[in-house]
């Protein structure tokens, strides 16, 4: 089994200056074509370290990928620290020079001559074209028959050529005949520690597949893994386990794979004939993002009100002003009369409502930072309020309560 280890290059992500989403993305997609990765590292734009960086990894695995660093910039110093580690000089690579130049006539720039040095790749290696930019990714080989393998650090420019090209690459050279296939069961409103409780002796008597436990923002995802020669042959390995562990989380499995809380409210709204509206206060129009985010939304979703000042709330929502004084904003009471109110101005079916002490100022002992309502409403008079507190900053409340307006959502229709 071939092995690896993975390294994101640029000072920025030391810095703290730009999120490196590149290392999550390669690591996946090499571990699910069966290819082990030891190790993933961040190194600034220093030649000597990445060098060493790379000689480290080397001493573990088969071969090191690495993202970034390849521009015509003085600060581009992959290449050049690729030749230091594997003892290689460098020579003009006529094919990635004559792409480089198509490139620059298809998009109408002028092609400088700094340019030219992305051509200049270590001596012998092997070219991963990048018809998406302009720095040629390559694939270069030690002495000893390890490898580093060098792509941009612009996503969209790397992740064509990992899929297409690296991957293809590697598991040729490593006769890799297994890969890992996943399946992964989304739930909402049931925590990591319950998912546990629940599957713990499946966890212990499981080795192909295996299981996960992921943990997002009041969402868990059980991530089944199964190692085998074909998607077909993992499904059937899968199938058991998975039917198994749906039974025994049932009522909070929402979707499959790529299915998303939103889907599945959408799916249940047009079975239905039905049609949501939201009325948003702390969450500041999140629900209504989250809703349009689906493709054929405004087949189910009528739209939403963001009333966060009081007199938005009255004058848009019909909340009334002895509510607001006997109670405040943050209430059960408010809340009901937001989803009412929304429901009713909007025409809706069912409508969904948030009003809350998103911080990080504002709170008080009767109703801290932290503290949300939400309510849900529908047309045949069923409804419901309820409120959670949330711990962290603004940002994490107010996504928070998103995801938990839409798991009670979810649940609600279900229902």
């Amino acid at each position: 089994m071939a092995s690896v280890e993975v390294i994101a290059v640029g000072t920025e992500l030391l810095l703290g200056q730009l999120q490196d989403t590149n290392t999550a993305f390669v690591a996946r997609h090499l571990a699910d074509a069966g290819i082990d990765v030891y190790g993933m590292h961040a190194v600034g734009d220093n030649r000597a370290r990445i060098a060493e960086a790379i000689r480290a990894s080397l001493a573990r695995a088969d071969g090191v990928v690495t993202t970034g660093g390849l521009g015509p910039t003085v600060d581009d110093l992959t290449k050049e620290a690729v030749c230091d580690a594997l003892e290689l000089d460098t020579e003009l690579n006529l094919p990635a020079l004559e792409q480089m130049r198509a490139f620059f006539a298809a998009i109408g720039r002028e092609m400088r001559e700094n340019n030219v040095k992305q051509a200049e790749l270590p001596r012998g290696s092997r070219v991963l074209t990048n018809p998406h930019g302009t720095a040629p990714g390559f694939v270069a080989f030690g002495r000893d028959g390890k490898f580093v393998a060098c792509m941009p650090g612009v996503p969209r420019e790397m992740k064509p050529m990992l899929e297409g090209l690296l991957i293809p690459f590697l598991r040729e050279r490593y006769a890799v005949r297994e890969a890992i296939y996943t399946r992964v069961i989304h739930t909402i409103n049931l925590g990591e520690s319950e998912i546990d409780h629940r599957i713990a002796d499946l966890f212990r008597s499981q080795e192909n597949p295996k299981i996960a436990v992921l943990a997002h923002e009041g969402q868990c995802d059980v991530k089944i893994m199964a190692k085998a020669p074909s998607r077909e042959d993992a499904a059937v390995a899968i199938a058991p386990l998975e039917a198994e562990i749906a039974a025994r989380l049932s009522g909070h499995v929402y979707g499959i794979d790529a299915t998303t809380v939103e889907e599945a409210i959408h799916a249940m709204l047009r079975a239905r004939g039905w049609h949501a509206a939201s009325a948003e206060s702390c969450t500041g129009g999140r629900i209504a993002a989250a809703l349009t985010r689906t493709p054929g939304a405004s087949q189910t979703y009528l739209g939403g009100i963001v009333a966060y000042d009081n007199a938005v709330k009255t004058q848009q929502l019909g909340v009334l002003k002895r509510t607001l004084a006997s109670f405040g904003a943050v209430s059960e009471e408010t809340a009901l009369e937001m989803a009412a109110g929304a429901l009713g101005r909007l025409g809706a079916d069912i409508a969904v409502a948030t009003t809350g002490v998103a911080g990080p100022d504002g709170g008080s002992p009767q109703k801290p930072v932290g503290l949300v309502w939400f309510a849900l409403a529908e047309a045949g008079g069923r409804a419901k309020a309820w409120k959670f507190d949330f711990r962290g900053d603004r940002e994490a409340i107010q996504r928070r309560a998103t995801t938990m307006a839409l798991g009670s959502m979810w649940k609600f229709l279900r229902e």
